[in-house]
């Protein structure tokens, strides 16, 4: 399965190689025209039969993760995130070193010799550690040089009827969705930018979008889902199950409404379960898109994930399929009629 091969492969920011040339090599039978670019972002370029407009979308192939910044006299590993995780879950996680994928888990002082004081807050990262099993800082060293990254270890595994565990659901869920786009033709030009270094920064969209100068962009992200014990409803980001989650605004962006309005009305003609994004915090590459040249009309479609940025984000199949479901509808209206492109650009009526 796609997805599944997907989130198994490594690319924590800044080391998308093994993303990159998994993605590259099944694009090419679909693609008329693939580069990299200085930044790393994989461009694919496929030729509309009577353009008139191009359209972006984009999805990311970075993931959180960690580096390397010291070595114990003990054989231990010294570490710091490379994009935003909560440290409070990291303790006895497994974890994989380099593109030896040396094995190691992160570890703290045995809670047994703790203080009172200790056991009574929060372990920080500073504390922490990564044992990989060496015997002495001369060891580690060659194990895991100062600089290499470091991923969560996690297989994905289907739960229930519909749900699937897996690390990197942001934003693997968004290449594949990418990549089954691909498969289709259209009148206009489509540009499916695979970009990197979404997680330290929003820094490939940024390039990506410059270079291909696009008349509208759709951004398909994995996003935040907080329908857990303990919250309130009215607290609630996204459900899981709820379908394609449309973002309004948040912390980077702030949506095209006109965009996001006939996104919301199509899903509905075609009964596909979507629902908006309640909080405006967070943000992924549309705020670095939207800001591109003199301003690209842009909108989010995202797959809500439990407990995101950690190795067992929770994602339903449904809302999967009812992200895929909309970005291919949405694409198809555009090649059926390219003067929608044109409305939502420049200010006309758009109707469903």
């Amino acid at each position: 399965m796609l997805l599944k091969e997907l989130t198994e492969l490594n690319g924590v920011s800044g080391n998308e190689d093994e993303v990159r040339a998994y993605i590259k090599t099944r694009a090419l039978e679909y693609a008329d025209e693939i580069k990299v670019d200085p930044l790393g972002n994989l461009i694919v370029f496929k030729k509309g039969s009577s353009p008139e407009y191009k359209v972006m979308l984009s999805a990311h192939m970075d993931e959180v993760g960690f580096i390397v910044t010291g070595h114990g006299e003990d054989g231990t590993v010294k570490f710091k995130p490379v994009g935003g995780i909560d440290e409070r879950i990291l303790l006895g996680k497994k974890v994989v070193v380099g593109q030896k994928r040396i094995p190691g888990v992160i570890g703290c002082k045995p809670v047994h010799l703790q203080t009172n004081e200790e056991k009574s807050n929060n372990v920080k990262l500073k504390s922490m550690y990564i044992d990989v099993g060496a015997e002495s800082k001369k060891d580690v060293e060659k194990l895991a040089p100062l600089g290499e990254v470091i991923a969560f270890q996690s297989k994905y595994t289907e739960m229930g009827e519909e749900c699937i565990k897996a690390k990197a659901l942001d934003d693997r869920v968004g290449c594949a969705v990418l990549m089954e786009m691909l498969k289709g033709t259209y009148s206009f030009d489509l540009y499916a930018c695979f970009t990197v270094q979404e997680e330290v920064g929003l820094r490939g969209a940024e390039v990506a979008a410059y270079g291909v100068n696009a008349d509208i962009a759709i951004v398909v992200e994995g996003t935040t889902c907080s329908d857990v014990p303990g919250v309130e409803k009215y607290e609630y980001s996204t459900e899981l199950g709820g379908g394609a989650a449309l973002t309004i605004m948040d912390r980077t962006s702030y949506a095209d409404k006109k965009l996001v309005d006939y996104i919301y009305n199509l899903a509905k003609q075609h009964n596909i379960a979507i629902q908006f994004k309640q909080t405006t915090t967070g943000g992924n590459d549309a705020g670095k898109i939207q800001l591109s040249r003199s301003g690209i009309k842009v909108a989010s479609i995202s797959v809500p994930c439990r407990y995101i940025h950690s190795p067992v984000s929770v994602m339903s199949k449904n809302d999967f399929g009812s992200v895929r479901d909309i970005v291919q509808c949405v694409l198809n209206e555009f090649s059926k009629d390219q003067k929608i492109i044109h409305n939502i650009k420049f200010g006309g009526d758009v109707n469903v």
